[in-house]
């Protein structure tokens, strides 16, 4: 389930947002010839990546905010920048250039010490932006939980584009983050399921405040859930390919 867009419109330039954006991508850029070699790779993340046993033992603070900008892979790196170019605009429209700023970050450290907590004598790196994005999605969840989210379905050869409304998607995304960390070994590596689960309350917990200053349960009876401003539409093109007319099959 990997969503494409939403149909929920801004007001301002989301600076930050392309910001983050351009600041994961050059930093991933800046030390990808490291990936050519596992010893190099492994340096690297042990020294910038979140460590919990390192910081159980009262070192490496710093990497709380470093683990956030970086990423195991190109994959890695598409899938969460397509997620905050989704829901980060909204929410830095919301909070203002700054404030979602501030937002983003404590989010990430958030996501990255509830991780601390499930683990703490891990000694796997921990690395990405999920974990910050997470909470922009959890904030957006209470913000705008009606909001429309075109998703691409894939399921083994089946592949669909549908339109969820926000809480459906992100709720299912939030319990399948919840059960894949039930399920997985904390020393082993792969998905941060805990980090990403705890990115996602950090962010609804930062965004309630907003949420109640709106008029919390009113607020949701007045907008039904739905985006401030009238939602995107979208519609496809009559195509400007000429028809071919298919002709009949000679036979010899």
């Amino acid at each position: 389930m990997f969503p494409l867009r939403d149909h929920n419109p801004t007001r301002n330039p989301p600076y930050v947002t392309v910001g983050l954006i351009i600041a994961n991508v050059a930093i991933f850029i800046a030390y990808m010839p490291l990936m050519a070699n596992e010893e190099a790779i492994t340096r690297f993340f042990m020294q910038w990546g979140m460590v919990p046993a390192r910081l159980t033992a009262g070192d490496g603070y710093y990497t709380l905010f470093t683990s956030m900008f970086l990423h195991a892979g190109f994959a890695h790196l598409l899938g969460n920048m397509v997620f905050l170019w989704i829901f980060g605009d909204n929410m830095e429209d919301r909070f203002g250039h700054f404030g979602f700023l501030l937002f983003y970050l404590a989010s990430g450290v958030g996501a990255a010490l509830f991780h601390l907590m499930t683990a703490p004598q891990s000694t796997i790196p921990t690395v990405g932006a999920s974990g910050a994005i997470a909470g922009v999605m959890g904030g957006y969840l209470l913000l705008y939980p009606n909001a429309r989210v075109d998703v691409m379905i894939i399921f083994v050869f089946f592949i669909d584009i549908i339109t969820l409304p926000a809480w459906t998607m992100l709720g299912l995304w939030f319990v399948m983050q919840f059960f894949g960390g039930i399920a997985a070994d904390p020393d082993m590596g792969g998905v941060a399921y805990w980090a990403h689960a705890g990115g996602f309350i950090a962010g609804a917990a930062l965004t309630l405040p907003v949420w109640l200053r709106l008029g919390g349960p009113a607020y949701w009876n007045r907008t039904h859930g739905l985006p401030p401003y009238p939602e995107t539409q979208y519609r496809f093109g009559r195509s400007h390919v000429p028809r071919v007319p298919r002709k009949g099959r000679r036979r010899r």
